[in-house]
């Protein structure tokens, strides 16, 4: 029975394989050539030699960026410090009547001081208090805000990376996203920032990697947009420095 059973799975497959090679010669000659048999060779792999050198300069990646990130719906600011950021945030939480805003736990974050800048707003830091549950807190904020880890000119994305102290909801689930990034912070090209992933090995990688290139963005099948459906629907660029 099993000789039986394994020369019936031999002859699908005989049958199989013909078909495959009848249907790969009708293509081949509809298009006026052999077939293909050998794979291609492949001289060149990953990026060329001079795109691992490209560079912009300072102001260029500051303008390339705010061109991307506002082509696909974001806002951008350039302020020249903290303080500017803090006046920001204060001036954007005043207009919107924001009433719950939850933030990273970051050191620069710490510094401006928003707690006592906005009295009349509950503002959370994220994973500061192990009774709350964060991801409601993030999720009912009206303004998250973090402190971007990268951002690239060439792609106009923002990377923020997770850890216990920033969590990805700050990021996700607010109505609003600020995200500060510092100027040398600004890379041109996404495969910077990525390689800095490869080099530290799989140990060593954050909880997660998140690149955030303006509002959620959303369509279905029939190409109806919709902005703010899986995350932020508006989000604001801070260049710092």
């Amino acid at each position: 029975m099993a000789d039986t059973h394994k020369e019936w799975l031999e002859q699908l497959e005989a049958q199989s394989k013909a078909k495959q090679e009848s249907f790969m010669t009708g293509i081949a000659k509809k298009l006026g050539r052999s077939r293909v048999t050998e794979p291609p060779a492949h001289p060149f792999r990953g990026a060329p030699d001079f795109w691992r050198t490209f560079q912009w300069p300072l102001e260029e990646r500051i303008e390339r960026f705010t061109e991307h990130f506002q082509a696909a719906g974001g806002n951008v600011e350039r302020l020249n410090n903290l303080a500017d950021v803090k006046s920001f945030v204060v001036k954007l939480a005043g207009e919107m009547d924001a009433r719950y805003i939850v933030r990273q736990q970051e050191s620069e974050l710490d510094c401006l001081g928003l707690e006592e800048a906005l009295p009349e707003a509950h503002l959370s830091v994220w994973n500061s208090d192990p009774s709350e549950n964060w991801k409601v807190r993030a999720a009912e904020a009206d303004i998250g805000i973090v402190m971007a880890d990268y951002a690239a000119a060439y792609t106009g994305s923002i990377t923020v990376l997770s850890a216990a102290h920033k969590g990805r909801s700050v990021s996700l689930l607010p109505t609003v996203l600020i995200a500060v990034i510092p100027l040398e912070r600004l890379k041109t090209r996404l495969g910077e920032i990525l390689i800095q992933f490869d080099d530290r090995g799989r140990e060593e990688l954050p909880a997660g990697i998140h690149f955030i290139s303006g509002p959620s963005r959303s369509a279905d099948i029939e190409n109806d947009l919709t902005i703010g459906v899986h995350g932020p629907g508006i989000v604001y660029a801070l260049l710092v420095g």
